[in-house]
């Protein structure tokens, strides 16, 4: 019996990692990941949950609740499925045991945190679209103001921008032509990194029609690593656009995109367009590309009026139109081989048929208590003190998400762990024997989800506008009537529950809580080299490696989960006799990857997130064949991501043939600095003194550095955090820096020569660092010169860990650090920025502890 949801008991933190590090068998990465992102904690930061049990009991009461609210309409027709006629009745216990161990349904992120917990408000929507943005300042600022309040409530968002005019065209008002769609991605992007979510960011996704005549500034914008950090950008490919690449022909940009008398118009040469979509992908990983008209035609839901794809999530697996959202829950398909990695192993399609049915009714409580959440959010907003002009737009959204939620009931359901499936059964992932593995998969997980879905049409109803008309334009119900008769047929009849239904989306964290491989990606690393730092001294202490400082660390394998599991029952150490041996991420054939996802997009009705990893030296030319195959095969959009890339800004449209060419020094020039430029004031204390750092800023990037103890001349008001330095000249025509702040009432307070308060050696120090930021070195590498300087002073070696500090948090986040390696997992690529400290991508090993 599933106990009652939050007992009074709460828990600290090392009770809570004690217990949890005991329930996923000493992986602290999933025991973390499970305390920091999904356990329930109270306003005063004490733990509710002790362990994953706990979550799980929470969420199965919820969906309980909703299950008997339908029970008694529930096997009451003979048209039901066969399997829908005989099927017991999802009780709170038997939700429970899909849940439990993360063994079989899993709920993403969104569900874990909020579903059933009475301390935060938020929704259960891990994916929304708001509607393209309207072509005025006001439609702008409209579309920027749902991003904030989205944000807010754990949602991710995605928009498009084709809507908006290109630039110099003209407008009616004071400034008489516009500066473009793109240049107001910026504004999107910073409202995004600005609006903190439950202790993550939020995610935005911006997306544009490959014909509108900005098409090109939207291309390139992201080659600047300091730009649009916030969002992650995608282009709407064409048929049209792709088939003139093919076919080397021109292609004619316009605006408006769909109108038959553009306002206007630009011929581009498509193969040239195409090949700086290319370089920027290889340079950068961005833009993604969508395949947009296979997004139309092949999805249950876009050809109804009012339902017409316009942008995707932050990930891409979900196209919506603007004002929907979409739930996730993914069926780990490792639990559903039978005595794995054994000669005897085989996929129980009986029991991943009830599994998937059950789970898409799941799916389908989930859009009602995601209508519950709203409602608890409109209350919230209601009882807010903001007058109602400012709660309008707030309000509006989310009626407008409720809306569309109750008329097309969206779900997505998708799974994890499909690479390890498939090892588990013995196959090689880029195989035809994997291929036709997950074919008879795709297909069970198909009859699964559209019998439930059919048999809920039949039990609580269809979705509001099904039309037996409009779902014969799509040619995924075509494909049905040829493939699923029986199906397609019942369909037509009784209708369907769901506009759409499945999807596969990434599943990082629920992968990590599951121990598997994350979505239809291969095994990234099956084993890595770990350090943990012991005592020499101790007995039995195996020291294997000693770092600068003379701290020193043993040194074990950390084996991919399943390998181990591999391990333990073939009794072999030898990974490369797996079948995971020469199937990783950076080893598998890309046009079996291509093949793969473009069997799976067959039977899934949204989209698929997945990413074609690639040497470091792949070549432009394989990067567009992997991207105009994946076209030709029908899928809806896929990530190609170059090793290494990101870690450098693109600086010139020239090919650089370094194989020709002997590496040449080039100089730089600085830009002239103004007289008066803005500072970010950074407090840190050096040894026992405090001490501050004024960093001037020009165009955003630090251009100087100033740092020094405050003493009275230079004692700032604590709460001062920003102001200007202004370069002047003393009576004697000597140059002097001042700084600049307003107080609380507005009035400007100057304070004159900001040399007088700081040490000689420290502001010779600064003026060295100041001239390697204005001359463009990297942040990254600047932080990681200061960082190795070797200064024989402790007092010294404090202020350069603070210039360090204040200097970092300029860094965008996701940027590669200088020295890429994870100490932790041996990831090469692996340590990265986010919010100014180090942390590595593949394993969550932090830097800043």
């Amino acid at each position: 019996m599933v106990e009652e949801l939050f007992s009074t008991q709460t828990y600290k933190y090392d009770e809570v990692l004690k217990a949890s590090l005991k329930y996923f068998n000493n992986d602290e990465l999933a025991a973390t990941t499970w305390i920091n992102k999904y356990a329930v904690k109270d306003k005063s930061g004490n733990f509710l949950e002790l362990t994953p049990n706990d979550m799980h009991q929470r969420m199965a009461k919820e969906f309980a609740r909703v299950e008997a609210k339908y029970a008694d309409r529930a096997n009451t027709s003979e048209n039901l499925s066969e399997y829908g006629k005989t099927r017991e009745a999802l009780t709170e216990e038997r939700i429970f045991q899909l849940f439990k161990d993360f063994k079989y349904s899993i709920p993403q992120g969104s569900v874990m945190a909020a579903l059933g917990n009475d301390q935060m408000i938020a929704s259960l929507s891990n994916c929304v679209v708001v509607p393209p943005v309207y072509d005025s300042y006001g439609g702008i600022l409209y579309t920027d103001q749902q991003l904030v309040q989205l944000f807010k409530r754990r949602c991710g968002v995605g928009v498009d921008l084709s809507g908006l005019r290109p630039k110099n065209a003209m407008v009616s008002n004071s400034a008489g032509t516009t500066t473009g769609a793109v240049s107001f991605m910026e504004r999107f992007s910073n409202t995004t990194r600005e609006v903190a979510q439950n202790g993550r960011r939020g995610a935005l996704m911006l997306t544009i029609d490959v014909a509108h005549p900005d098409v090109l500034d939207f291309i390139t914008i992201k080659q600047d690593l300091k730009k649009v950090t916030g969002a992650n950008i995608s282009l709407r490919l064409s048929d049209e656009f792709m088939q003139a690449v093919t076919d080397d022909t021109d292609f004619t940009l316009r605006w408006p995109i769909d109108s038959p008398n553009p306002k206007y118009t630009r011929t581009v040469r498509a193969k040239d367009l195409w090949d700086t979509i290319i370089k920027c992908a290889h340079n950068t990983a961005e833009p993604g590309l969508i395949f947009w008209d296979k997004q139309h035609t092949y999805s249950t839901s876009s050809y109804y009026p009012g339902f017409k794809n316009s942008s995707t999530n932050p990930c891409s697996e979900i196209a919506m139109q603007g004002g929907d959202s979409c739930r996730l829950i993914a069926v780990n398909l490792y639990s559903f081989v039978d005595e794995p990695f054994t000669e005897n192993a085989s996929f129980n399609h009986e029991k991943f048929y009830k599994v998937i049915y059950e789970t898409q009714r799941l799916m389908d409580d989930l859009v009602d208590l995601e209508l519950e959440a709203v409602e608890k959010i409109l209350a919230k907003i209601n009882q807010d003190d903001e007058p109602d002009f400012i709660k309008k737009n707030e309000i509006d959204t989310w009626k407008l998400l409720a809306e569309n939620g109750k008329n097309g009931r969206r779900t997505g359901l998708g799974f994890t762990a499909l690479a390890d499936a498939v090892a588990a059964l013995g196959v090689k992932f880029d195989t035809s024997e994997a291929i036709g593995v997950v074919d008879k998969i795709m297909q069970t997980k198909f009859r699964g989800e559209f019998d439930s879905s059919i048999d809920m049409a039949i039990t609580r109803e269809p979705f509001k506008v099904f039309d037996p008309e409009i779902e014969e334009k799509s040619d995924f119900v075509q494909m049905m009537k040829r493939e699923f008769p029986e199906i397609y047929g019942r369909m037509m009849q009784h209708g369907r529950r769901n506009i759409s239904i499945s999807t596969v989306a990434p599943t990082g964290s629920l992968s990590m809580l599951a121990q598997t491989s994350s979505g239809i990606e291969p095994v990234f690393m099956l084993a890595y080299t770990r350090r943990r730092k012991v005592n020499p001294s101790e007995k039995n202490a195996k020291v294997a490696f000693v770092d600068d400082t003379g701290d020193a660390f043993e040194e074990f394998t950390v084996y991919h989960p399943k390998v181990k599991t591999w391990m333990d029952a073939t009794g072999k150490d030898d990974i490369n006799l797996s079948a995971y041996a020469g199937a990783t991420a950076s080893e598998i054939n890309w046009q079996k990857r291509v093949e793969m996802q473009a069997l799976v997009q067959k039977y899934t009705t949204h989209s698929i997130s997945s990413t074609i990893n690639l040497a470091k030296d792949v070549s432009l030319e394989k990067v567009s064949d992997i991207y105009v195959e994946s076209w030709k095969k029908g899928l809806k959009g896929i990530t190609v991501y170059r090793d290494g890339s990101r870690s450098g800004i693109l600086v010139s449209s020239e090919d650089k043939k370094a194989k020709d060419k002997e590496a040449i020094f080039t100089e730089t020039f600085a830009p002239k600095r103004p007289k008066k430029i803005d500072a970010k004031i950074v407090r840190f204390n050096n040894d026992n003194e405090k001490w501050i750092a004024v960093v001037g800023l020009l165009h955003n990037r630090p251009y100087e550095i100033f740092t020094g103890k405050m003493e009275d001349v230079f004692n700032l008001p604590t709460w001062v955090e920003k102001g200007y330095v202004i370069k002047n000249r003393d009576d004697d025509g000597n140059s002097r820096y001042d700084f600049q702040f307003c107080d609380k009432h507005g009035y400007k307070v100057t304070i004159e020569g900001l040399s007088r308060s700081f040490n000689e050696e420290y502001w010779n120090y600064a003026k060295l660092i100041s001239g390697v930021l204005r001359h463009g070195m990297p942040i990254p590498y600047v932080v990681d010169l200061i960082n190795n300087l070797n200064l024989m002073d402790e007092n010294i070696n404090t202020w350069k860990a603070g210039v360090v500090r204040a200097l970092k948090q300029f860094v965008p986040d996701g940027t590669p650090a200088a020295d890429k390696l994870c100490e932790e997992c041996g990831d090469p690529e692996g340590i990265h920025f986010s919010e100014g400290c180090l942390v590595c991508k593949s394993c969550g090993y932090s830097k800043c502890g």
